[in-house]
């Protein structure tokens, strides 16, 4: 049995802070760091090898579209991580999280589906049946 690498972490370039609460939609590429808390859809630019770090403190009310994930706070949406998902021992989700790669320490929660998905799988958002797109933006 072989083991994963560790993940190579981008540097972090988007920092949000405890006492931050952000509502609406976020877009980024490279590294975040979330200790607050995001109101909206989450989404790491395509190929940018985006990479999105939740703290114990973080929450994240919507969906998330990543390459890689690093969860040790809360998450109530649907994940699609295109490369790997680390759950730490405090992660919640409630929605359906879709990866490549898993791991996942004992205490994380995932209250809803797990869905593995091919390495060749598009990172694209699963909205392309037009299911969880807002409205208006099609």
């Amino acid at each position: 049995m072989g083991r994963t690498k560790k993940l190579k972490m981008p540097p972090i370039a988007t920092v949000v802070g405890p006492d931050t609460v952000l509502e609406g939609n976020l877009s980024f590429t490279g590294g975040m760091h979330l200790d607050g808390t995001i109101r909206g859809n989450v989404n790491g630019q395509p190929d940018s090898n985006a990479t999105l770090v939740v703290s114990s403190t973080g929450r994240i009310e919507g969906d998330v579209t990543v390459d890689n994930l690093v969860l040790d706070g809360t998450i109530v949406g649907d994940v699609h991580a295109c490369n790997r998902v680390e759950l730490a021992p405090d992660a919640r989700v409630t929605g359906t999280v879709r990866y490549r790669l898993l791991e996942m320490a004992m205490g994380a929660e995932v209250n809803g589906q797990l869905v593995h998905v091919e390495e060749a799988h598009s990172c694209a958002p699963p909205a392309a049946s037009g299911e969880g797109a807002p409205e208006g933006t099609e």
